[in-house]
């Protein structure tokens, strides 16, 4: 008679002690969002719809219109249609698990599809801040050092700047995500937001957290206050050269073409920063702040940049017509 060996039969023998320890493999975790009234379930998901495709429009003309205009192939429009592409990346992360949610009775997430919202949303956030850092630094040379911006961004600094920005974000939420993967969870499994936060996540877990914790504020002070640092001084820099310039409409040129980087640094660090004030100084239980203080950074946000960087810019106006011109003659010939 055939032998099994001695592994084989352990196993068949302590099936059921096995099967226990793989249940962390098909948690689900329920997203609370914005209301559980069934009411005002169809008026969430016209109000975020609208977003969605108002921000994945927006962003995706801005991306072909910086494509199709060669006066647009410039290291501030690159970098601007890389902030496009990663804007619609990160909406398309969180907002169609939010339209799902409104049009089901059940708002479980598998914990996996959970835990892989969770990493592409701290990988598009760090490079929404690094991409914003990098277009600063652009703004600084071509005002600060006008005769030698040409040098200094050329296509290939440019090209690494966005690399490295992919890169960063990349490590950073790889990090995040080994450190969370081993955690424990406890039988209640709420996230009060819309989407797989990492900090909820982190809160909801049984285990030690200490590590987590101090990576994510280690994380938060390097790329977030450390990205708005440069910024600010790049700033500083900016205005000092802009001073110095004597005629008036040399200084309202030079500070026209950094009023939309501008807006979009204030709109975006003001969003993530009542987030986290939210988050720390209200309470987090039966408290929907978490959801309508996220939906600046994660929604609006996205959805203003293309308007703030088309309504006020002569020449992406002008590129945007010509696509337009472009589109209707090819759809009339």
């Amino acid at each position: 008679m055939k032998t099994y060996p001695a592994v084989v039969l352990f196993l068949r023998q302590n099936i059921h002690n096995i099967k226990p320890e793989n249940e962390s493999h098909i948690l689900k975790i329920i997203l609370l969002g914005f209301s559980e009234e069934p009411e005002l379930q169809s008026f969430i998901f016209v109000i975020f719809l609208s977003l969605y495709l108002i921000t994945v429009l927006g962003n995706l003309l801005i991306i072909l219109a910086v494509i199709s205009d060669p006066h647009l192939h410039t290291p501030m429009y690159f970098f601007l249609s890389n902030l496009s592409f990663v804007d619609i990346c990160f909406t398309s992360t969180t907002v169609p698990t939010l339209l799902l949610n409104t049009q089901r009775q059940n708002r479980a997430i598998v914990y996996g599809a959970c835990f892989a919202q969770m990493y592409f949303c701290v990988l598009f956030s760090g490079l929404d801040i690094c991409l914003l850092t990098v277009m600063a630094y652009d703004r600084y040379v071509a005002i600060c050092h006008p005769l030698h911006y040409t040098v200094i961004m050329n296509p290939r600094v440019c090209g690494l700047l966005v690399l490295g920005s992919w890169m960063l974000s990349n490590f950073n939420s790889l990090l995040h995500s080994l450190l969370t993967l081993p955690l424990s969870f406890c039988t209640d499994l709420k996230i009060d937001n819309f989407f797989c936060e990492l900090k909820q996540i982190i809160l909801l877990a049984c285990s030690d957290t200490l590590i987590n914790n101090v990576v994510l504020y280690l994380a938060a002070v390097l790329m977030g206050v450390g990205s708005l640092v440069g910024i600010l001084y790049s700033y500083s820099k900016i205005i000092s050269s802009i001073r110095r310039i004597s005629s008036a409409q040399g200084k309202y040129k030079a500070f026209s073409t950094c009023v939309s980087h501008l807006s979009v640094v204030s709109l975006f660090f003001s969003a993530i920063l009542g987030v986290y004030l939210s988050s720390n100084i209200l309470t987090t239980h039966n408290s929907r702040s978490n959801s309508i203080t996220s939906v600046m950074y994660t929604v609006v946000t996205p959805m203003l940049n293309p308007f703030i960087y088309s309504l006020r810019n002569n020449q992406m106006k002008s590129a945007l017509k010509s696509l337009f011109v472009k589109r209707s003659t090819g759809h009339l010939s």
